[in-house]
């Protein structure tokens, strides 16, 4: 009975660290987007975040000077199912039942959760766009894929209603909904932008493969609206390249 308790309580552990976006071990430190714990700072908030500051292969970047090259498209399998909205203080991140995963050149990563910033955290030429999505991936060596969705100000979208609709306005809030389909958010162009990065939040790990869509979809004003009235900005400013390449094409 013990042995069983105990390795219960091991998988709660682990659930909740991978369904966080994304925590350390142990009760990590309180970080935020405006001073004094903003993103200038998260490096001295935590010896776990000194890679904030020191890590050379950082995201997000202005994605600049990309290399055509012959990217392997990228290969979805998502399946629709409920979903949960989380307000977890710093996004809203949105995890499905639905089965799902990504073929990259690396492998194939399981979909853990989805979640949003505002502005973009990628930029484009300089270009900076109102909200994306970042879709986060993991494989079974616990490596990090990440897809990363562009919005524009434009028409209604009807995927991201139910979760604007139903997203909690207080931290720790959680809203469930009957059915989501994340692949309906997907272009259907696979064309898109490849690099090697970090997570965008504390402990800004390194080793994680970046896929940004180059064609930008589109929410409506009211839309975006609703998302800002919650988190005004949320996005960390881009990181120097530091000679790494961008591939594109796919």
């Amino acid at each position: 009975m013990k042995k069983q308790l105990l390795a219960s309580a091991i998988t709660l552990i682990i659930t909740g660290v991978c369904n966080s976006a994304w925590a350390t071990t142990g009760k990590a430190a309180d970080w935020s987007y405006t001073t004094p714990t903003g993103p200038e700072n998260w490096g001295e908030l935590s010896s776990e975040y000194k890679r904030c500051t020191s890590g050379l292969a950082q995201s997000p970047i202005d994605i600049r000077d990309a290399i055509e090259t012959e990217l392997a498209p990228l290969v979805f399998t998502y399946q629709p199912g409920t979903a949960t909205v989380l307000n977890n203080g710093h996004t809203l991140q949105v995890s499905s039942s639905g089965t799902g995963s990504i073929t990259v050149p690396s492998g194939d990563y399981a979909f853990v959760q989805m979640h949003f910033h505002t502005p973009s955290e990628e930029k484009i030429m300089g270009r900076t766009f109102p909200l994306n999505a970042h879709l986060v991936h993991r494989n079974t060596a616990g490596e990090l894929a990440v897809v990363a969705l562009l919005f524009e100000e434009g028409t209604h979208n009807p995927t991201l209603e139910p979760i604007l609709t139903a997203m909690p306005t207080q931290t720790g809030g959680l809203a469930t909904l009957d059915s989501l389909n994340i692949a309906d958010l997907l272009p259907t162009s696979r064309h898109h932008y490849s690099y090697a990065g970090s997570l965008t939040t504390p402990p800004c790990s390194e080793g994680v493969r970046w896929h940004v869509f180059s064609t930008v979809a589109q929410l409506s004003t009211a839309q975006l609206q609703a998302f800002q009235a919650l988190y005004p900005m949320n996005a960390r400013p881009v990181q120097p390249l530091n000679g790494r390449r961008v591939q594109v094409g796919g």
